[in-house]
C-alpha cells in the first residue's frame, strides 16, 4: 500500500466514520421516542445520501414513479459493490428493512442501528433450518406492512455480470401477497475494486439506479411454483433494465422446483 493511497483512505473514511456515529446517536437516542422510528429512517436517508456525497458517487435514479405508495413490497436489486446500500439508500423511498449480512450487526453504530431499527440479520450457509427462519423473518416484515429490500443473487458480483437468483425474498412475497419491485443498478462495481481501500482519487462516478414496475405473484397454484415464476419474472425484468444501463447479464436461470432451493433460498 502506497502512502498516498493511506492519506486517501483515511480522508475518505475518517468523515465517513463519523458520519456513521453522528447519524448511529440520532437514530439510537431519538429513534425509540418517534413513531415507526421514524427518527431512525430519517437518519439512515441522510446518512446514505451524504455518505455517498462524501464517497464521491452521484447517484442518478429513474422509475421511482413506479414504487407503490402505500403497503408492503419487495425491493430486489442486483448487488454489484460493498456500497449498494448507500447507494440505494440515498434514492429508495420507503421505510424499507435490509436484508443484512449478520456480521453487520456487530459493527459500533451502524450494527446498534440496524437491530434496532428492526433490520433482518442473514447468516449464509446456514443451512434449511437457519434459511427457514430468516424467511420467517422477511415475511414477519411484510406482514407489518413494511418494505423489505434484499439483493437475490445472494452476494456481490464480482464482475458485474447479474447472475441467477436465490429464493428467500419470493417466497415472502408469495406467502404475504405482495408485489415485487425490481432494481437495477449499474456502475456500482467501479467504485471500489476488489482488495482496494479507498474508493478512488476523489473524482465523481456514476451509478444510475432504475426501479420498474411491481410484479405481483401469481394468486392460484403450488407455492414453488409461484416462487419459480415470480423469481423469474423479477430476473427477467432486473435483467432489462440492466442491459439499458450499459449492464451485463449471464444466462438466464434454469427452471428448477422452488422446493429444492428452499435450503439457501435465504441467502439474499
Amino acid at each position: 500500500m502506497q502512502l498516498r493511497e493511506a492519506i486517501r483512505a483515511a480522508r475518505q473514511w475518517g468523515p465517513f466514520t463519523a458520519r456513521t456515529v453522528g447519524y448511529g446517536t440520532i437514530s439510537l437516542t431519538l429513534g425509540p421516542l418517534t413513531k415507526d422510528h421514524s427518527a431512525s429512517t430519517w437518519a439512515m436517508k441522510r446518512w446514505c445520501k451524504s455518505s455517498a456525497r462524501g464517497l464521491h458517487i452521484d447517484v442518478e435514479a429513474t422509475g421511482l414513479e413506479n414504487v407503490p405508495t402505500e403497503g408492503a413490497y419487495v425491493y430486489c436489486s442486483n448487488h454489484q459493490s460493498l456500497l449498494d446500500i448507500l447507494v440505494l439508500g440515498a434514492v429508495l423511498p420507503g421505510d424499507y428493512k435490509w436484508a443484512a449480512k449478520r456480521e453487520l450487526m456487530n459493527i459500533p453504530f451502524l450494527g446498534w442501528h440496524l437491530k434496532l431499527a428492526g433490520h433482518v440479520p442473514v447468516e449464509r450457509g446456514g443451512g434449511p433450518r437457519v434459511a427457514a427462519e430468516v424467511i420467517k423473518r422477511f415475511t414477519e416484515v411484510l406482514g407489518h406492512g413494511k418494505p423489505l429490500l434484499v439483493f437475490p443473487e445472494g452476494t456481490r458480483s464480482e464482475d458485474g455480470v447479474l447472475k441467477e437468483f436465490k429464493m428467500g425474498g419470493f417466497y415472502a412475497a408469495v406467502r404475504a401477497g405482495v408485489p415485487v419491485v425490481p432494481v437495477a443498478l449499474e456502475g456500482a462495481g467501479n467504485l471500489m475494486q476488489k482488495g482496494a481501500i479507498d474508493t478512488g482519487d476523489g473524482s465523481m462516478r456514476l451509478v444510475r439506479v432504475r426501479v420498474g414496475k411491481p410484479i405481483h405473484p401469481l394468486d392460484t397454484g403450488k407455492e414453488a411454483a409461484r416462487v419459480v415464476d415470480l423469481r423469474d419474472r423479477t430476473h427477467a425484468a432486473v435483467a432489462e433494465m440492466l442491459i439499458s444501463l450499459g449492464g451485463r447479464v449471464a444466462e438466464a436461470p434454469s427452471k428448477q422446483d422452488g422446493s429444492s432451493t428452499a435450503a439457501s433460498s435465504a441467502e439474499s
